[in-house]
């Protein structure tokens, strides 16, 4: 059985590419990407078909991440293949859980930096957009500290469904 996570943020191009790649390294590391799937999302299709943020791009690649990505929008009959629904920050964390057909599936969605114990009060990972390369590292840092936690929480998942 796969287990599915999908990182979601608004366009797609740069938080929620950034974290699937990161992830999906942390899967491959862990030995669980033939148990794991993962992939990402925008909450609008502003950006659907597009590849990732330039700065996305080079922040991943200067790091040793794959960055190859094509950016596409949510849809709620998504949430009956997910295992789990990663909110990049409170706006989409609602927007999500709006958008789930049962409280089954709003119950799939999590904000990432809840998996960061060190995270404080503040979980959103802000975006880095309208900002220059230096905001694209700290979302890369939060994305990195918090997939730790997350790993964590999925290899549990996972062994506990192979039981």
């Amino acid at each position: 059985m796969t287990y599915r996570v999908c990182f979601v943020c608004t366009g797609n191009i740069c938080r929620s590419p950034m974290a699937e790649s990161v992830f999906r390294a942390r899967v491959a590391e862990a030995g669980l990407d033939d148990r794991v799937e993962v992939d990402s999302a925008g909450t609008g299709g502003w950006h659907e078909g597009d590849g990732a943020d330039p700065r996305t791009v080079r922040v991943l690649e200067e790091h040793g991440y794959d960055s190859d990505h094509t950016a596409r929008q949510f849809q709620a009959f998504w949430f009956a293949r997910l295992d789990l629904v990663i909110a990049l920050d409170s706006g989409h964390l609602k927007a999500l859980r709006r958008l789930a057909p049962s409280e089954e599936d709003a119950r799939k969605v999590r904000l990432l930096r809840s998996y960061d114990t060190a995270a404080g009060d503040d979980l959103d990972v802000p975006d880095p957009y309208y900002g220059g390369l230096d905001g694209f590292e700290e979302c890369l840092e939060m994305v990195e500290a918090a997939s730790e936690g997350l790993l964590a929480a999925v290899r549990d998942e996972v062994e506990a469904t192979a039981s």
